[in-house]
């Protein structure tokens, strides 16, 4: 492994311990040429993932990107750095067992929302507001009201 300071290959492991609820290895390493200390992380990957975006393009999978935008939506949101690991590390999961290897962005998007409603549901609305593209305040409202249940008829 490269050290990220200096560069240099040769990088030594001090300390291994499973990590994400046993889906991955962190790995604590030291850097003998510059003293650098860092963490790597070694997961499974069942198959190479391959997303079809809206307009066609094809793009691999960047698992740091799902990632990014599911932290963006529990920004401030009183869930445990712990628990967004292994909710990220359960769609990856979910994705890579799906059997195919190309995968539409769109059922991504509903796979994280889906994901997201069951857990909180500001984190969700905010996803949805880039994922559905929402562009004033009505989309919001709209969406919102769908959210809520119908409420009792009166007597």
């Amino acid at each position: 492994m490269r050290c990220p300071f200096c560069g240099n290959t040769d990088t030594q492991v001090k300390d291994s311990r499973p990590a994400e609820d046993h889906v991955a290895i962190r790995r604590r390493r030291f850097c003998p040429s510059c003293g650098g200390r860092f963490t790597t992380y070694e997961r499974v990957q069942l198959r190479d993932l391959v997303v079809i975006k809206k307009n066609g393009k094809r793009e691999d999978f960047d698992r740091e990107k799902l990632a990014r935008s599911i932290r963006m939506a529990l920004q401030k949101r009183p869930i445990e750095t712990d628990r967004i690991d292994q909710l990220i590390s359960g769609i990856v999961r979910r994705l890579e067992s799906m059997g195919e290897a190309d995968i539409d962005s769109d059922k991504i998007g509903a796979i994280v929302m889906d994901t997201l409603a069951r857990i909180d549901t500001v984190a969700y609305v905010r996803f949805a507001s880039v994922y559905k593209n929402f562009q004033d305040a009505d989309d919001f409202e709209d969406f919102v009201h769908q959210l809520r249940p119908p409420e009792a008829a009166e007597d």
